[in-house]
């Protein structure tokens, strides 16, 4: 009974952990929730990927629902990501299920090294550059409505974001922000709050798709899973607080040294450093 409790304890503190990530960058929840729970909680990467989701898509939830009601998310882009997502979501689960552990977690920190790498490169970047990123965005919004303009090669980088994002979401256990928030800011012309709140909802449309994935295969451990999400769901709460009193691009830097940190801190596992 004493080691029940002080699981549910630990999983809300680190679920609390994790929705403060989702809350001040729109990403990232689940690339430190899969770790959390593979260091904390003594779980493999197959077990602990479902586990995250559930916390980062509960939590996203909330905050694309606030997103929604301040006007800044862009709904259509998500659902097109999120709808690719969900397509792509059960190949990636397919995949966990037939890869080892120690393959599943290099391979999770080699994408999270680079893009840790590539977000702190455009952060450091002239300013000048940034602007001219913006201006040949395939992903351009009307001054008028704030609305994406639609064309093809909109859509077509939209939906390769979320084919992408939904196969690292079955494969790692990851909602899919740590692609989906680079690649908004690379190839589109919204604010930083913007990108945040629509790779919430995107977050959210993807983890429903992978979390039933795994509970139809019984892969959820729920003892866990249920303290984490509501842990998650509070410290998303705290980190949207934060968020709009903080720079966009501090919030930028400090997503990318979160994904560089847990990226070594997943290869000393694999090389034994860690216990």
């Amino acid at each position: 009974m004493l080691l029940l409790h002080n699981t549910i304890v630990l999983a809300l503190l680190l679920g609390g952990g994790v929705g403060l990530v989702v809350g001040l960058s729109g990403a990232g929840g689940g690339v430190i929730a899969v770790p959390l729970l593979v260091f904390g909680l003594n779980l493999p990467v197959r077990n602990a990927a479902p586990v995250g989701l559930i916390a980062v898509g509960i939590a996203a939830g909330v905050g694309a629902a606030l997103g929604l009601r301040q006007g800044i998310v862009r709904y259509r882009a998500a659902a097109l990501i999120g709808i690719c997502g969900i397509a792509m979501a059960p190949a990636g689960l397919w995949l966990a299920r037939r890869i080892p552990n120690q393959p599943l977690m290099i391979v999770f920190s080699l994408i999270l090294a680079w893009v840790g790498i590539q977000t702190l490169r455009r952060t450091l970047s002239p300013k000048t550059r940034d602007m001219e990123l913006c201006a040949t965005a395939p992903c351009r919004t009307a001054l008028s409505s704030g609305r994406f303009i639609w064309d093809l090669p909109c859509a077509r980088m939209l939906s390769l974001t979320g084919l992408l994002s939904g196969l690292l979401s079955g494969l790692l256990g990851v909602g899919g922000g740590f692609v989906i928030v680079p690649a908004l800011t690379r190839y589109t012309n919204l604010n930083t709050q913007s990108v945040i709140a629509t790779s919430l909802g995107v977050i959210t449309l993807v983890s429903v798709g992978s979390v039933a994935a795994a509970a139809v295969g019984g892969g959820i451990a729920w003892p866990v899973a249920v303290p984490f999400a509501v842990g998650a769901v509070a410290g998303m709460l705290a980190g949207r607080l934060i968020a709009v009193r903080v720079a966009g691009e501090r919030l930028q830097q400090g997503f990318a040294v979160t994904c560089l940190i847990v990226a070594g801190l997943m290869i000393a596992r694999v090389a034994g450093w860690l216990s």
